[in-house]
Parts: C-alpha cells; sequence; structure tokens
C-alpha cells in the first residue's frame, strides 16, 4: 500500500483522497445509522461499526495488522476509534482527516 500518511494530534491521518487509490484496507465508519444514511452519505463499501460498545466487540476480535481507516462526520470520532484501536496494538490504523464533511466538500463518490 502506498499512500501518504501524517501524523496529527498523535494519530496517524490520511487525506480523503488518498482513499480513492487504496486497496486491501477496510474502511470502518463510526456514526450512527442515521447519520451513514443521512445527508452527507457513506462511502461505497466502508463498513458501519458504531463508536462504542460495537466497535470494541469489532477491535476485540480483528486481526490487528489489518489496514484499517477510521471514518466519521468530521474525524473526531474516528480520532477516538484510532485512539482505541492504538491501545490495543493495532499498527496499521488512520484516520480519515476532515471525515465526511471533507468528503462532500471534494465532491468524491458516496452513497446517500
Amino acid at each position: 500500500m502506498k499512500f501518504k500518511s501524517f501524523m496529527k494530534d498523535g494519530i496517524p491521518t490520511i487525506k480523503p483522497n488518498d482513499l480513492l487509490v487504496l486497496d486491501d484496507v477496510t474502511l470502518i465508519d463510526v456514526r450512527m445509522p442515521e447519520e451513514y444514511t443521512g445527508e452527507l452519505g457513506h462511502i461505497e463499501g466502508t463498513k458501519l461499526i458504531t463508536l462504542g460498545p460495537d466497535l470494541d466487540l469489532f477491535l476485540d476480535s480483528a486481526n490487528k495488522e489489518t489496514h484499517i481507516v477510521f471514518i466519521c462526520r468530521s474525524s473526531v470520532r474516528s480520532g477516538k476509534a484510532c485512539e482505541a484501536a492504538l491501545q490495543l496494538g493495532f499498527k496499521n490504523i488512520f484516520n480519515m482527516e476532515g471525515g465526511m464533511i471533507e468528503w462532500n466538500k471534494l465532491d468524491l463518490p458516496r452513497v446517500r
């Protein structure tokens, strides 16, 4: 996987445009179901795993080597998901900078 990532507030971060060139990565949207299907839509192929107990269950059973990009509305909740994954020993996790707000600003493809 070749893309640029950078650290933002101690969290590995990736720009939305870089998602378009990635393969073999799991995209996890941590928003609430009504947000996922709401106005901002979601990225095709994402898994909706809400921040909280649902995400905790996923992280407990997931392979810690999996490449994961966490996504939310503005990148705050996805940043928290990254922090939780890092604390559990995940090595290849990233926060999508700006979340779905930025994704929409860039007019990137989405499902509503």
